[in-house]
């Protein structure tokens, strides 16, 4: 019976991609069992309550994922959404998360930095993925080239026409979708110019 429910648990890690104790129980199966398969080396322990199979490589960092599965109303930007798209050839050091401005900044072990948006500018052009099986929430490429410029004495300027070379160069999107969420990010004054030399 035991065998069973671990055999369960191990399926469920498969499907999940990332495991925590909660889902387990969610199942109706005993969150006991999680520490006996890490405890046998069956479960690897990615940090505090999650878990994957000791084999299972991610297609993006165990960090972003992690990020992604604990703070589930949170959104990557910047940096991490540039990376997401391939805009970027940087690895940022740290997870850039999006959340409201009233939301409770969680606090977790893992190298994130948050900023906060509110309203339109937080809540427009989410996409969301699966990776792994994970559910990812991210910014999409349009979003993240006006949101660079509106955080650009956090990230530098150079960051923020780099990613405007790399989206009309990879062809991702629309100039008309920039201008979209430069309007409601209020940065169209800031782009105009570096976004008419584009033209």
């Amino acid at each position: 019976m035991a065998k069973d429910k671990m055999t369960a648990i191990l399926e469920l890690a498969e499907a999940k991609g990332i495991l925590r104790p909660k889902d387990v129980q969610e199942e109706g199966l005993p969150r006991q069992y999680v520490y006996r398969l890490y405890e046998q080396g069956k479960l690897e322990k990615i940090s505090r309550g999650l878990y994957k199979l000791p084999d299972k490589q991610f297609s993006m960092s165990d960090t972003q994922l992690e990020a992604c599965k604990k703070i589930t109303h949170g959104v990557l930007c910047l940096k991490s959404a540039l990376r997401f798209h391939d805009m970027t050839t940087l690895n940022p050091h740290k997870i850039w998360m999006a959340i409201e401005v009233k939301a409770w900044e969680p606090e977790v072990d893992l190298p994130i930095q948050f900023i906060r948006m509110s309203g339109e500018s937080f809540e427009s052009g989410i996409e969301e993925h699966k990776v792994d099986n994970i559910p990812v929430r991210v910014y999409s490429a349009a979003k993240t080239v006006a949101d660079c410029f509106k955080f650009r004495s956090k990230i530098g300027l150079e960051i923020c026409l780099d990613a405007l070379r790399d989206f009309r160069f990879q062809n991702i999107g629309t100039m008309d979708d920039i201008w979209k969420y430069a309007k409601i990010n209020r940065v169209l004054n800031v782009m105009r110019p570096y976004m008419e030399a584009q033209q």
